[in-house]
């Protein structure tokens, strides 16, 4: 007999809904998940429209609701949290982006017009087949060349020029030619004082990389303002302006272009626009010639420091935790081993080092001197005064600008050590008068008939400016008889006229008659060096320049492509 079920409780019928309300819920997750599985498995639509069945697909459990429609939603983006708080995290600055490589600027900004032809070539095959060479050249100028770009930058000059240093000295802050030139670039002393590069016993400015480049674009301003054309002041850089003037005059006078191609010049001018085009081709596309440059950033590599103490030069290197070679790689004016000569010295030092070494400068009360004024005895010679300071004759002489044959007498101050860096050493130096001998030997030249200012120049092997300044010439005529002061390592043993000539006091013709060096010599013109070709001329000078160079090893370099594929001898200024 059937009877009616008995009545559920409330609490049963919820508890019986609830677990309803699970079962769907598992239901639901098991075909999601089933979907999921099935869209991993299942083959794109052309493997299935070619015939193939996919595999099938998980039953779901039965259930009364309707069949549930599943929709893919793609999953959200999922942001890491910041390690930092938000306060933090608003003060961060971005990265900035890696610096330009300073031959890519460089080479955007050529703007001398560029030449081609049998010279070009024969320079761009110069350096290709010395590639160790350019490596080395290309090391030293990392130091100065963010300077010079600046500089040139700043006054709207040629960009071509920051490689100019290359062909006038291999960038070699320490080169120095026959006819006295001297720095990267190739200053000779008249020009030089011309152009605001002091020389004293102490310093030679035309060394100073800041103030020659600086001397340097004015020169090379003012020229262009006399021609109107880089090329020819680039000429003249070399030649002089005289010369290219009087030559483009030439020209014109005769109906032809006085552009820099129709000039007649000599070999020396005739090559230095071409290994300048050579140099700029290489750096343009140096795989080209299978060379690679070093990475040089466009980022300044040194600051200024100012200071007022005199110090030795070993010292200040040690101050800024720097090699002596580095200190004076960027500090090549320093004639001396001691920094001294003026009220306030500049002095160049690797951004990463300029802060420690003024730091240190603040602490360090004692003396940085040791280095003292001695002044020779009436009778003493150089010999004896180096043996009682316990210096080689060579070492007393170097440090004093002295040359081999120079002579000098009682009364002359000479730089010797001390014992010790000392306040009384210090203050030796700050009150004595020190003068350099001119190196060479110093003499008088008669005038013969025929000769000029610039034939008895070229036959002593110094220009014809220094000896104008020499002997306080406003102009360049000579007349038969007079008696010119040369100063020089070249003293013919053969007058002009062919008879022989010791060079001694009764010698009255074809000649040069030695007189002594006097006591007070005439301005110092710097240390004396020894004499080498400059390493950018075409007297194959190069190697020598790079064998005097200082510094440390070439950074890894690496190849470098151009946007475009692909030009001497001191100027005697």
């Amino acid at each position: 007999m059937w009877s009616a079920p008995a009545a559920v409780p409330p609490r049963k019928l919820a508890l019986h809904a609830t677990r309803n309300a699970e079962l769907r819920l598992h239901a639901l997750f098991a075909l999601l998940l089933a979907a999921v599985l099935a869209g991993c498995a299942t083959p794109d639509s052309r493997q299935v429209a070619a015939g193939s069945s996919p595999a099938p697909a998980a039953e779901a459990p039965a259930a009364e609701e309707p069949e549930v429609q599943i929709v893919a939603t793609p999953l959200a983006k999922v942001r890491a949290p910041s390690p930092f708080p938000p306060l933090i995290e608003a003060e961060l600055e971005p990265l900035p982006p890696p610096a330009e490589d300073i031959w890519d600027r460089i080479v955007k900004g050529y703007s001398i017009p560029d030449i081609d032809g049998p010279l070009v070539d024969k320079w761009e095959r110069f350096y290709a087949e010395r590639p160790d060479y350019v490596a080395r050249m290309v090391d030293r100028s990392r130091r100065y060349l963010y300077h010079i770009v600046n500089e040139l930058d700043a006054r709207g000059m040629p960009l071509d020029i920051a490689l100019l240093p290359m062909v006038e000295s291999a960038y070699n802050p320490l080169a120095h030619s026959v006819a006295r030139a001297a720095g990267i670039w190739q200053f000779i002393p008249s020009t030089g004082r011309q152009y605001g590069l002091d020389q004293n016993f102490w310093f030679d400015s035309r060394r100073d990389v800041i103030a020659a480049t600086d001397g340097a674009l004015d020169y090379l301003q003012r020229l262009y303002g006399m021609f109107g054309d880089w090329q020819l002041a680039l000429a003249a850089y070399n030649w002089g302006e005289g010369n290219v003037t009087r030559a483009a005059a030439k020209n014109r006078a005769r109906s032809r272009p006085a552009d820099y191609v129709s000039l007649d010049m000599p070999d020396e001018t005739r090559n230095y626009l071409p290994k300048l085009q050579a140099v700029k081709n290489i750096v343009r596309d140096p795989e080209r010639y299978g060379l690679v440059l070093a990475d040089v950033p466009d980022a300044p590599y040194f600051t200024v420091v100012r200071v007022g103490r005199k110090m030795d030069v070993r010292k200040a290197a040690e101050l800024a935790e720097l090699s002596e070679d580095e200190f004076l790689a960027l500090n090549p004016q320093h004639n001396r081993p001691v920094i001294a000569g003026a009220d306030e010295f500049t002095i160049l030092l690797p951004i990463d080092n300029a802060e420690l070494f003024a730091a240190k400068l603040d602490l360090h009360d004692q003396p940085l001197v040791s280095w003292q004024a001695y002044r020779l005895k009436e009778g003493e010679s150089l010999a004896q005064a180096a043996a009682k300071f316990g210096l080689p004759v060579e070492t007393l002489r170097t440090v004093n600008g002295l040359g081999a044959r120079a002579r000098i007498h009682g009364g002359h101050l000479l730089l010797v050590p001390a014992e010790r860096p000392s306040s009384a050493a210090d203050a030796s130096l700050s009150h004595a008068v020190f003068t350099a001998v001119p190196q060479g030997r110093t003499f008088y030249h008669t005038v013969q008939r025929g000769e000029t200012l610039h034939s008895i120049a070229r036959r002593y092997k110094v220009s014809a400016a220094d000896l104008r300044e020499w002997n306080r010439m406003p102009q360049s005529a000579v007349r038969v008889g007079q008696q010119v002061r040369v100063t020089s390592d070249v003293v013919p043993s053969v007058s002009p006229r062919g008879r022989s000539s010791r060079h001694s006091r009764s010698a009255a013709t074809g000649g040069a008659k030695s007189i002594r060096a006097p006591d007070k010599a005439a301005p110092a013109r710097g240390a004396p060096k020894p004499a080498a070709k400059s390493a950018g001329s075409s007297r194959d000078a190069a190697p020598g320049a790079d064998a005097r160079a200082r510094g440390a090893a070439a950074p890894q370099a690496r190849p470098r492509t151009g946007a475009n594929p692909g030009a001497s001898v001191p100027p005697l200024r």
